[in-house]
């Protein structure tokens, strides 16, 4: 349990193929790529036991005994640490929960976030919004006003009002926040709108949640970090270099 005694599970979204980082992914899975002197996928889960995360779902394919290897039953990090593999047959983000979900692995609500992604979220703070909001889903989100990715989200007084991932061409002054990469959602949100063995994309859901009124939202204000791409694993290992220095 966290500090506070709730179990927070974390799904993280570690499967694709990384084809940014090719070479290096085409032997080396994206989560254990190097970053400041350690895989990256220790970094993400330091962060997760440090903010009260107890157990882990990693979803994996491309490459994935080498991350289930890596990390084990995640003891290191004080965390339990199950897996959905999805072997080479990728089901998308939304598949790959829905996978989880046939397979009975999710709890009634849990974190999500991508394998590529380090955030600083406070998930605990976070966590309690979306059980008081009451919504089946809750997206973290950052004033971003096209800084560090296209903005793709109108948000205000704690809701998420419209979330559009594929905006294009003109769009409303008022969209200016982006998703920041963490959501927390219902099983029954997943059990009931992404059919079973089906590629499906989490945003496409998430974006329909949003449309119905029923996304709720958190605001995050610290830059989000990535290794999809060679300049943002560069961005992320100065951070973490200034931050945390490798031991």
């Amino acid at each position: 349990m966290s500090q506070s005694g709730t179990r927070i599970q974390c799904v993280i979204l570690a499967g694709g193929l990384g084809t940014r980082m090719f070479p290096m992914t085409e032997t080396i899975p994206k989560s254990l790529l190097p970053v400041a002197g350690k895989p990256f996928i220790d970094w993400q889960l330091a962060w997760l036991a440090s903010e009260g995360v107890t157990d882990v779902v990693l979803s994996i394919g491309h490459l994935g005994q080498a991350i289930r290897e890596h990390v084990g039953d995640g003891s290191r990090w004080s965390l339990r640490v199950a897996y959905v593999d999805e072997g080479e047959h990728l089901l998308g983000t939304g598949g790959a929960l829905r996978l989880a979900c046939t397979l009975r692995m999710l709890d009634p609500a849990f974190a999500v976030l991508y394998g590529d992604s380090y955030l600083r979220v406070p998930v605990a703070s976070a966590w309690d919004r979306f059980v008081q909001s009451g919504a089946p889903a809750l997206m973290t989100v950052l004033r971003n006003q096209d800084q560090w990715d296209r903005s793709n989200i109108i948000y205000e007084d704690g809701r998420v009002l419209l979330y559009d991932k594929n905006v294009r061409g003109p769009k409303s002054p008022s969209m200016v926040y982006v998703d920041y990469g963490m959501s927390i959602l219902t099983r029954d949100l997943i059990e009931r709108n992404i059919p079973e063995n089906q590629p499906s994309d989490l945003a496409q859901l998430l974006s329909m949640v949003s449309h119905q009124g029923l996304l709720a939202g958190y605001e995050v204000f610290e830059r989000f970090y990535e290794i999809g791409s060679p300049e943002g694993l560069r961005d992320l290992e100065t951070y973490l270099a200034a931050r945390e220095p490798a031991q």
